[in-house]
């Protein structure tokens, strides 16, 4: 133990001699280390955030969206009627035995007017499950009603910027908007709480921003304006008919996601002509991102070896220099008394404690990370607040997650590339001709 002690002692003094180049050289295996930790805890808050985009929208639900069908499917003579119907929704309620409930929802592009001000905002018939499917939170009064859309009142629901848009100073719960393309008022009786929008998902969901939204009963739209939305410019009249933009379905048992998923395909199969139709089961993309984030984070955790790999090549480097410096001293020292073993474990020792100081003030600014990106944000949203508003979401708002298991691995990675970096310079200096050593100037 004691020639252990004296062996990392003289090598300290001997790192200690050449206190800039030891430094700088901690400072590779420093880079190399933070770099695995950092890179691998920011892959992971991006992985996680869009892992749980996928997991608010339900393990056991599959949702059915209205896609517009190629051009060469659209009648070139006016009204195209696709997507989507009230005939689709009451056979899979009626046929498919899995379904525990299934929601209708029907959007639009529309105006909303108070007053003098105007917002041009999204309209969406649907039923109060709605919101549970969404999860929207009320900030005061409440959701749709089964009673109200029952009824078909000219109720609605407003998103809580399009509370703040429209009724600055005055409290929306009990007044009324007004569309302009329908002509119709419509009483706010409730008003949300601020919903962030959800990222886009591969190829299979399209980004929803939900801050301008109003929410009406379905069966209100239904009646009040119907299915068909025209569009007109100064050279020609465009129309489309659809019923029902989604159908969002939830089954009895996650395990019957992918059975149901396949008899809702089958049930469908007539829009399989028209192409206007797309089946999404979050559970698959679940599953998907799952492996994705793992791939992200193997390619991540690469990138960041390399630094360490540059880091080792310094080691080597400096150890191979300071061999040739230090030659005579070795020559002594074998002289001496000294085997090849203990000039060994003398140089190991000292590129073991390069490698084991950058290791662990690399660990120690790695668990910086979540703070360190936190300032970083703070500071370019006050420099550059244009340009942050522009970024994705994911940018603005990602977490970074410090992953464990980073930390050990870290820790014994920049150790093994020390021994391992170190073990040619150390084997250098052993075989060393003691008598040409001595001799050396």
């Amino acid at each position: 133990m004691s020639l252990w002690i004296g062996t990392i002692q003289l090598g300290v003094k001997s790192l200690w001699l050449h206190p800039l180049r030891s430094l700088l050289t901690v400072l590779g295996i420093f880079i190399g280390v933070a770099s695995v930790i950092w890179l691998l805890a920011i892959s992971k808050g991006i992985g996680d955030e869009a892992q749980k985009q996928i997991e608010n929208l339900g393990a056991d639900t599959i949702m059915i969206r209205t896609i517009k069908p190629p051009s060469a499917k659209m009648s070139t003579t006016g009204l195209t009627p696709y997507g989507l119907t009230r005939e689709d929704y009451d056979l899979l309620v009626s046929t498919v035995p899995t379904i525990r409930s299934a929601l209708p929802i029907r959007e639009m592009r529309r105006q909303f007017q108070f007053k003098d001000r105007k917002l041009d905002g999204r309209l969406v018939g649907c039923t109060p499950e709605y919101a549970d499917v969404t999860r929207l939170k009320i900030r005061s009064g409440h959701f749709i009603t089964d009673a109200e859309n029952f009824a078909m009142d000219t109720h609605c629901v407003i998103a809580a910027k399009v509370a703040d848009r429209l009724f600055p100073y005055e409290d929306p719960v009990g007044q009324r908007i007004y569309m302009p393309e329908n002509k119709n008022f419509y009483l706010v009786v409730g008003v949300l709480e601020p919903k962030s929008a959800t990222a886009a998902i591969g190829g299979s969901m399209a980004a929803q921003d939900f801050s301008n939204d109003v929410y009406i009963p379905i069966k209100t739209l239904q009646q009040r304006i119907g299915d068909v939305v025209m569009s007109f410019s100064a050279s020609s009249r465009e129309g489309e008919s659809i019923e029902l933009n989604q159908i969002t379905l939830r089954v009895r048992e996650v395990a019957d996601v992918k059975r149901t998923a396949e008899l809702v395909e089958d049930a469908l199969s007539i829009h399989s002509k028209m192409e206007d139709i797309a089946v999404v089961v979050p559970l698959e993309l679940l599953e998907q991102a799952r492996t994705t984030r793992a791939m992200f984070m193997v390619f991540m955790g690469m990138i960041a070896a390399i630094s360490l790999l540059v880091g080792g090549i310094g080691i080597m480097n400096i150890m191979l220099a300071t061999v040739t410096e230090r030659t005579r001293e070795i020559g002594i020292r074998r002289a001496l008394g000294a085997k090849r073993r203990d000039i060994i474990r003398q140089f190991l020792v000292e590129t073991s404690v390069l490698s084991l100081a950058g290791g662990i003030s690399g660990i120690l600014f790695g668990l910086l990370c979540g703070p360190a990106v936190n300032g970083a944000r703070i500071l370019a949203n006050l420099w550059f607040e244009k340009q942050m508003a522009g970024l994705p979401d994911v940018v603005r708002t990602v977490q970074p997650a410090v992953v464990p298991e980073s930390i050990p691995g870290a820790f014994f990675i920049s150790l093994a590339v020390g021994l391992v970096f170190g073990i040619y310079p150390a084997m250098r200096a052993a075989k060393m001709n003691p008598i040409e050593a001595l001799r050396h100037e």
